[in-house]
């Protein structure tokens, strides 16, 4: 029986989850230094900008054993923006609302994120394989603008 469950790839999900822990703690390393010299929000941004790079090449070779390009490193700050908007948002919740601290807050924030960067940065790092037709062979790119 293979249904949506069965279609999730599971090792992905735990790599990038590893990748997210290391990513996580390279931020939270450059975030409480900063934290110290600059207002929460700024020190979060610029930790957040710091550790794009490491995210970027770690999410490329090990989550999704695929090989880096200018393509997609040009592309994958456009998964961060979601990240750090999801990211954001809870972090601004989570002190402003609901008296989080901001040292903590942080981490909270990132956890709540992952399932919406998981997503995206698949979508950006690893596009879908081409379906393959009965004899196993790649089917054609679908076109659009009428029939093939």
């Amino acid at each position: 029986m293979r249904g949506p469950v069965a279609a999730v790839p599971w090792g992905q999900v735990f790599r990038f989850t590893v990748v997210g822990g290391v990513n996580t703690a390279t931020f939270y390393a450059c975030y409480l230094p900063l934290h110290r010299l600059l207002p929460y929000f700024a020190a979060y941004t610029a930790a957040f900008t710091l550790s794009l790079v490491g995210s970027f090449f770690l999410n490329t070779y090990f989550t999704y054993r695929t090989r880096p390009t200018w393509k997609k490193f040009l592309l994958f700050p456009l998964t961060q923006v979601t990240n750090y908007a999801v990211q954001s948002a809870g972090l601004v919740a989570l002190v402003s609302w609901l008296g989080v601290s901001s040292v903590a807050a942080p981490l909270v924030a990132a956890l709540l994120a992952l399932p919406v960067t998981f997503v995206v940065s698949r979508r950006i790092l690893r596009p879908p394989a081409r379906r393959r037709d009965a004899a196993g062979q790649p089917e054609p790119p679908v076109r659009s603008g009428g029939p093939a």
